[in-house]
């Protein structure tokens, strides 16, 4: 059995000190958890080097303006500690979760004089879907809950209130046997899963939701990046729900995804074919040489 998160060996980088796993603790009243005035990234190491660092801790720092407070960590701070982390608990092949979250001073909707604090950890966790199923295509659901208005929320932050809905959408796809589910946007069109952006294959070109309603991912820009250098055509654009009928293949794109085959998203199937396969095999050597 998986140990709990809150009982593991090792140690968490906390507010620029190292503790003991156990004693990375926060108080019951703490803003963040009430308030959800949180954001975090995830990472991969792989060969001991963590993909796209400075890019996630870049993405890190824009979060937290858009929830209205710094980090109080440079960029470079945030990268050295990250290897630290990875160097102290001996791992090569990691997830990494720095989380920035507002303190426990002030109790309210208010809370601008409330300490900033910073965590780093990392563990191993070699996939985030089932490899039996990963491979042959994995199956979604149509989530209820749709990606929020950006007029509503700020869509463009990693923040953990945006969440909330995904963990719903997600427990009521696995309660039904899928694997995830399948995030409309405020208007109807197709936005994401859960945790990871989708895309498409339409007469050998990729389709994939244009990333203005929802966050851009780093390992989506990546395999974008690796198509055009095949020269494989990328459309992004509005898509409806009903195009999905005419796309012969289909994959999800994150960092704790990588890339995923898809064969199914509620009536609609699709068959994991040379480009999504080429593409996951073009992404896996990808992040092997950083």
């Amino acid at each position: 059995m998986t140990p709990a998160f809150d009982d593991r060996d090792g140690v968490i980088w906390f507010d620029g000190a190292f503790v003991d796993w156990r004693d990375a603790k926060i108080h019951v009243l703490t803003h963040g958890l009430h308030y959800g005035s949180c954001v975090f990234e995830g990472q991969r190491a792989y060969g001991g080097v963590v993909f796209e660092q400075r890019a996630h801790h870049e993405r890190l720092h824009r979060s937290a303006e858009l929830l209205g407070f710094e980090i109080p960590y440079s960029v470079e701070a945030l990268d050295a500690a990250c290897e630290e982390v990875l160097e102290r608990m001996g791992f090569v092949d990691a997830y990494v979760r720095p989380v920035a979250w507002r303190g426990s001073e002030m109790m309210g909707v208010s809370a601008q004089q409330n300490t900033i604090h910073v965590a780093i950890a990392a563990w191993e966790w070699p996939s985030y879907f089932k490899p039996e199923e990963r491979m042959k295509g994995i199956r979604l659901d149509l989530a209820e809950y749709r990606r929020p208005d950006p007029r509503t929320a700020p869509s463009k932050s990693k923040a953990a209130g945006l969440y909330m809905i995904c963990t719903i959408s997600k427990h009521a796809a696995e309660k039904k046997g899928y694997a995830d589910a399948l995030m409309l946007d405020f208007e109807g069109f197709v936005a994401e899963a859960t945790g990871a952006n989708v895309f498409f294959v339409k007469d050998g070109a990729l389709h994939t939701p244009l990333a203005d309603r929802f966050l851009d991912g780093i390992t989506r820009r990546t395999v974008i990046g690796l198509a055009k250098a095949k020269g494989i055509e990328v459309i992004e654009r509005r898509i409806l729900p009903e195009e999905m009928a005419d796309f012969s293949e289909c994959f999800l794109t994150g960092t704790a995804a990588e890339v995923t085959p898809v064969s199914e998203i509620a009536s609609y199937r699709f068959t994991p074919g040379a480009l999504s396969l080429g593409l996951l095999e073009d992404y896996m050597a990808e992040v092997q040489l950083k």
